[in-house]
């Protein structure tokens, strides 16, 4: 049975008891400040678990990706070296939303799992909360009671807090779960050690298979539990695994979810898995890798240096590492197994088809930057590993590779293993711990227990209506985040926008009859409900309160979105069809759009959208809304709909004339409120997607006006002239002749300056050394370094202790044949450089220093001299 095959039988199987199937969500979360991937199956549904919202359906099941690197089981540094664990991975699950609970879900999956898949029964064990007496929780007797139904006592097991009670977090929904092992080893295996005492033991072939979880808890800030008012179900099973034991695999890398991406892999670097253990380990990472590599691409990540992008530039750099290793690539290869996993995913996931361009584009780009960074490493240990103490190659060093140039702590013992040196392992996991702690305490977030005035009431959006209503608090509480405290505030009725699709969220106040104002600095959304964030919390937060949105604010955010719109719209008449939005950023003082494009524009094209966006401008074309669309609807309509953004069944769409978009901004009421449109900048972002940056209305007036009072300036300085492109022309002309004369001259003056020097040269054990010390521009003492060490033949060293500025340098080059006796610049630099209170280093053969103090020139040359005297 393939993997597409296994993944229809379950979904068909819970469609037909009564669960509506459901899209996987993005693997990229957005709307969520306490995640970055979907991590999970329950993830989309957290508003329903959470009480934010109804849910839509009481039966749910669906199979969604998701991305995890850290956690139990889960970190990135040991994916690739089992067979089991992955970064990516699809979640089968099924959900009870207040309707069915522990009976049928355990019947269900064991119907599913013994009848429909035809795995043998007797291989399979399940585990039950035994209970926590600090916590007042009795052993799940309820699920032992169902489980007894199906299997023999010796094979339902008891397990612990850790393994069988889940939370979604610090805080909130929470409760038992019962675990379903399956013992996959073979029958020789399993009659000297019974499977029971493998259970949950990170036995390769003894895994858990599917977890149940029944929420019926509520974890409060003080870590008390309280019951929830309805009880859920929530059930996860990886692909992957039920993969392996349908197909009879020792390992989720044999199935065929990653058998042809290994097979392409090893036809790329003529290499066959299954004969050389390192070899097997780094086509496991490189499969593994560029499924989540592409997946987050489609669902609009692209690797970065912040938050979710660096996870992703991070997984990438990995596979690339381990390629580079070995498998011996020293060019781009990740993108060419781009076509591979859409050929064999892209059908349940169609976003990997409608992207497979752009993640081909931004997977090259990124390997051929690392490519050239791993070069740069790779230099740099060959240097560090110079300065060697006592066979150990530093600790420090070894972070530093790892942490600025990607270098895995085993490629560093691997380089150092081949030169004689052993590794301070100590020394680098301490600095590891240190950027984790330093990591952890910049988003360590704390929060408080809401504090609920008004509670199952549905919070209400009335931003797209008015920007002042009466306001009821509905929920409130206390949150630290980054050393800081403020409030976050839910209301019955709001007029704030929440931050979201790229538009920044209202400001504004509250305001009580008596006067008392409550600062609303920023409006933001978790999940689905919309947070006003103060400060402070008014004295009596039962009281009727006018809330009021920063209007001119607003307006200014509304000219910016609508602009947005307007200029995707020109960009697809001048450019084509094929460009599509990867992002925005809509703030009151500029935009940002970032599309696809495959070069740079012109001035001609940027002169063009601009003139098009404001055509539209001064045609004042009306706004108009459609509310309560299904997809389908909106796309029949020739809607747009964004990149890596996930619609519900209902989506708004705006127009402005042909411009249409799924949208569920603020905008204008017409075109021309927008005064004035102006790009900025445009460039590349990444492989195949721009950014222009854009103002409008006054700071877009301003700007203009700010470039003709620069062009009047430059005018009075060429004379006044009425032709200024020529005056210029003609003044950088002279300048460059300028430029050359100096260069001539300065030429000139090295020359004669290196003929003095080479007659007044020491011999020092038959080296010629060639000092200088005095007052000198920096560029003449690097000619002059140059100069000597490919100028002149036999054993040559030029140093120079030199002040400019009032500061001091040093500098020493050294001819080839002095290297290869093992004298080291870099070495002697570092050593002598304390003379002027500075640092310095450089290569083998040239290196130069900086400092305070231009009374030690004159020691720090000595002590040159004698660092060749006695080497």
């Amino acid at each position: 049975m393939t993997f597409a095959n296994i993944r229809k039988k379950f979904l068909d199987f819970f469609e037909k008891k009564g669960h509506t199937l459901v899209p996987s969500a993005p693997m990229v979360v957005k709307n969520d400040p306490t995640l970055m991937f979907t991590n999970a199956g329950m993830n989309q549904f957290k508003d329903w678990f959470l009480g934010n919202e109804p849910a839509a359906y009481q039966r749910v099941a669906n199979s969604q990706k998701c991305l995890r690197v850290s956690g139990k089981h889960n970190d990135l540094e040991e994916v690739g070296h089992d067979t089991y664990h992955h970064t990516m991975f699809e979640m089968l699950g099924n959900w009870s939303f207040g309707d069915y609970f522990k009976k049928e879900a355990i019947a269900w999956a064991w119907e599913l799992l013994s009848e429909d898949f035809r795995l043998e029964p007797n291989r399979m064990y399940a585990t039950v909360f035994e209970g926590a007496k600090e916590e007042g929780l009795d052993p799940d007797k309820e699920a032992l009671h169902f489980w007894k139904s199906f299997l023999p006592e010796d094979r339902i097991l008891f397990g612990n807090k850790k393994d069988n009670f889940w939370e979604m977090g610090e805080t909130g929904p929470c409760g038992p779960c019962s675990e379903i092992h399956i013992d996959l080893r073979p029958e020789e295996e399993r009659s000297k050690i019974p499977g029971a005492s493998l259970v949950n033991k990170d036995h390769p072939l003894v895994v858990e298979l599917w977890n149940l979880v029944f929420i019926q808890y509520n974890r409060k800030a003080d870590g008390s539990l309280e019951p929830l008012p309805q009880r859920h179900v929530d059930t996860g099973m990886g692909l992957e695994r039920l993969c392996m034991a349908i197909q009879g695999k020792q390992s989720t890398y044999d199935t065929d979810l990653f058998h042809n991406l290994i097979e392409a892999t090893g036809q790329l670097c003529d290499k066959e898995y299954g004969k050389d253990t390192h070899t097997d380990i780094a086509l496991r990472v490189v499969a593994d890798h560029v499924r989540a590599i592409c997946f987050s691409i489609a669902d609009g990540q692209l690797p970065s240096n912040v938050r979710a992008g660096y996870v992703i530039r991070r997984i990438l750099r990995r596979a690339v590492r381990y390629g580079y290793t070995f498998l011996e690539f020293r060019q781009p290869f990740l993108c060419h197994l781009v076509p591979t996993l859409v050929k064999e995913m892209g059908e349940a996931f169609p976003e990997l088809v409608r992207e497979q361009k752009l993640i081909y584009n931004i997977i090259h780009l990124e390997e051929e930057a690392f490519l050239r960074t791993l070069e740069k490493g790779i230099h740099l240990f060959e240097q560090f590993a110079q300065r060697k103490d006592n066979h150990e190659f530093s600790g420090e060093d070894a972070f530093l590779l790892y942490d600025t140039y990607g270098f895995p702590l085993d490629l560093t013992i691997l380089m150092a293993k081949e030169k004689g040196l052993t590794v301070n392992t100590q020394i680098f996991d301490k600095a590891l711990q240190k950027q984790k702690e330093r990591a952890r305490k910049a988003t360590l977030t704390k929060e408080d227990d809401w504090i609920e005035i008004h509670p199952f009431v549905q919070p209400v959006f009335l931003g797209y209506e008015t920007t002042r209503a009466d306001v009821r608090i509905l929920r409130y509480r206390k949150v630290q985040a980054k050393n800081k405290f403020f409030w976050q505030l839910v209301l019955d009725r709001t007029p704030f926008y929440a931050e979201s699709g790229g538009q920044i969220g209202d400001s504004g106040y509250l305001e009580n009859p008596q006067g008392e104002r409550i600062r609303i600095t920023d409006t933001l959304k978790e999940n689905n409900l919309i947070l006003h964030i103060s400060a402070t919390i008014p004295e009596n937060p039962h009281a009727v309160f006018h809330a009021v949105v920063d209007e001119d604010r607003r307006k200014q955010v509304a000219r910016n979105h609508t602009a947005t719109h307007l200029l995707h719209y020109a960009l697809r008449q001048i450019l084509g069809s094929h460009i599509e939005q990867k992002g925005s950023h809509v703030a009151p003082q500029s935009l940002r759009f970032d599309f696809s494009h495959f070069g740079r524009l012109t001035r001609e094209e940027i002169t063009a959208t601009e003139r098009l966006v404001n055509e539209m401008i001064r045609t004042n074309i009306s706004a108009h809304t459609l509310d309560n669309l299904t997809p389908d609807q909106a796309k029949d309509m020739g809607a747009i709909a964004l990149f890596g953004e996930k619609y519900g069944e209902k989506v708004r769409v705006v127009t402005f004339g042909d411009s249409k978009e799924l949208c569920g901004g603020t905008h204008v009421e017409a075109s021309g409120d927008i005064g004035f449109f102006k790009i900025v900048s445009e460039g590349a972002i990444a492989a195949g997607v721009r950014r222009i940056e854009a103002i409008t209305g006054t700071n877009a007036e301003q700007k203009v006006e700010k470039m003709e009072d620069t062009l009047d300036r430059i005018s009075l300085l060429l004379g006044d002239s009425q032709d200024v492109l020529s005056a210029l022309e003609k003044t950088i002309r002279e300048n460059e002749q300028l430029r050359k004369t100096v260069e001539q001259n300065r030429r000139a003056q090295v020359e004669t300056l290196r003929k003095t020097l080479w007659e007044q040269r020491e011999d020092i054990n038959g080296i010629q050394f060639v000092r200088l010390q005095g007052t000198y521009l920096p560029e003449i003492i690097k000619d002059l370094a140059f100069s000597f060490r490919q100028g002149n033949s036999g054993k040559t060293a030029f140093a120079a202790a030199y002040e400019h500025n009032g500061k001091a340098g040093l500098t020493l080059s050294l001819s080839q044949d002095l290297v290869e006796e093992g004298f080291n610049a870099g070495t002697i630099i570092r050593s002598v450089s304390h003379h002027i209170e500075g640092r310095g280093g450089g290569q083998n053969f040239y290196a130069s220093a900086g400092g305070k103090d231009t009374k030690g020139l004159k020691a720090a040359l000595d002590a040159i001299a004698h660092a060749l005297k006695n080497p």
